[in-house]
């Protein structure tokens, strides 16, 4: 993995990089720059606590498509204390009035190693400069879906000289992008909504780069989107992503520049003399991939740019779905319109695709539930695709499927939203999304899965002690 490194005359030394390092100005005025407060504006946080161990990199050396284990190359202050049932509802309230230098310092000083920059290639730079003017090592990721502007990657090289150091890119999988592509087209998006690709090319690279964390640091702000970010805390537990502990609740999201209006953040980049996007000089605001962002005119909503022709207070690409309120999100198909069929099911797109999958019908699963001696043992998701929460195991889901393929197991999938949905609560233990279920071969009676850790090892070791 490549790392963004800076250290300051003061700071532990960084070793084994070959990496270039910039240093932390020296200049006393720097924090007063950074120390702006935004006073008078509050973040609703709903949170759980979250005991964290944050541990060396190299200590899950099985994460092998996740942005950490190479981090193993570079020694940076490591934290071997255990946060003890971390508040991190209180954190966010003590920090909701402090400085965006405060509290990225606040987020590297808790996390050393195991927290990255989420970078996107617009104006959160000024995520990295706050991180550099903290004078701590610090870690920097984006995500290549292969659409971007071409002015994004020269902005990214830009970056890279200015700061002296090497971005990790995340890259889509080039079989799901091909698949995509073969099927709907190169511009499906305009036709059907822009969230299956959106999963094929940032939700998935992303959530790779993300099961090897313990917090990520994002560049959301309360004013880029309405109905959906007004309500960001400048810390929380994320909502939707799993971090290196594997389960929901195993990773934290920091939003520094949550309380941050565009004008501030702007006024801030021309005083430290930060490299921007040239794309901001034409008109461009918010910017995501080529086919979905232009430029907006002088009165709009940034976020008029994205995805202009949906609904614009649902303007979520996947990366930070956990803002929307689950009553829009159990409704949003597609195209972002909140349209639905007339028996309440989303008429969002299916997930769990693999041909390693058996889809089974509401006759389906009835037969299996009904046999006593089956010739082989069955798991089974029981899913709504509109949950976050079934997303974000779909990958393992898929990969647990295709490892399990010629085994002698049967993986598949039930729809149990809907008019399917009192049927799987009455007789199939559905409590809430997503719900495992294994049908042992002797049995008629299934078993439920009871952890909320569902990335394919736990999945592998749950069905193993049972078949």
């Amino acid at each position: 993995m490549t790392f963004a490194v800076t250290s300051s005359s003061s700071s532990t030394a960084i070793s084994g990089s070959s990496f270039p390092r910039s240093s932390a100005s020296p200049d006393p005025k720097v924090p007063q720059i950074g120390s702006v407060r935004f006073a008078d504006r509050h973040a609703t946080v709903n949170l759980s606590r979250r005991r964290c161990a944050v541990k060396p990199v190299n200590a899950e050396p099985k994460r092998n498509d996740s942005i950490v284990p190479l981090a193993a190359t570079i020694a940076a202050p490591e934290i071997s204390e255990k946060i003890e049932a971390e508040d991190f509802e209180q954190l966010a309230k003590e920090l909701d009035n402090a400085s965006s230098l405060e509290i990225m310092d606040k987020a590297l000083e808790k996390f050393g190693n195991d927290i990255a920059i989420a970078f996107s290639g617009a104006e959160d730079v000024a995520l990295i400069e706050y991180a550099k003017l903290t004078g701590r090592p610090f870690r920097v990721f984006s995500l290549d879906t292969g659409r971007l502007n071409p002015e994004t990657y020269r902005f990214f090289n830009e970056v890279e000289k200015h700061y002296g150091i090497r971005m990790e890119y995340m890259f889509p999988d080039a079989v799901e992008v091909q698949a995509l592509v073969r099927s709907k087209g190169l511009f499906s998006f305009y036709e059907d909504g822009h969230q299956e690709c959106c999963r094929v090319r940032k939700v998935r690279p992303l959530r790779r780069a993300l099961k090897g964390l313990h917090a990520w640091i994002t560049g959301q702000r309360k004013d880029q989107s309405p109905g959906t970010r007004s309500e960001v805390p400048v810390v929380q537990v994320d909502p939707v992503f799993e971090g290196l502990d594997g389960g929901i609740g195993s990773l934290v999201k920091w939003n520094p520049v949550a309380n941050v209006d565009g004008k501030d953040m702007w006024n801030f980049l021309r005083a430290m003399n930060v490299p921007v996007n040239t794309l901001h000089s034409q008109g461009y605001v918010s910017i995501g991939c080529e086919p979905c962002t232009r430029p907006v005119l002088p009165g709009q909503h940034e976020r008029e740019g994205r995805w202009w022709w949906e609904d614009a207070k649902a303007k979520e690409c996947g990366l930070h779905k956990g803002n929307l309120k689950q009553d829009s999100a159990a409704q949003l198909n597609g195209n972002g319109n909140g349209a639905s069929h007339a028996n309440g099911t989303a008429t969002q797109s299916d997930i769990f695709n693999s041909q390693s999958l058996v889809t089974l019908s509401r006759t389906g699963i009835e037969n299996l539930a009904r046999l006593e001696n089956r010739k082989e043992p069955w798991l089974v998701v029981l899913y709504a695709p509109w949950c976050h929460f079934c997303q974000a195991m779909e990958e393992s889901y898929v990969e647990l499927a295709e490892k399990l393929a010629g085994s002698g197991v049967k993986v598949a999938k039930f729809r149990a939203d809907g008019e399917q949905k009192e049927y799987a609560k009455t007789e199939l233990q559905l409590g809430s999304f997503p719900t495992i279920l294994f049908f042992p071969k002797h049995s008629s009676k299934p078993i439920k899965y009871a952890s909320e850790k569902r990335d394919v090892d736990s999945l592998m070791a749950f069905i193993n002690a049972l078949r």
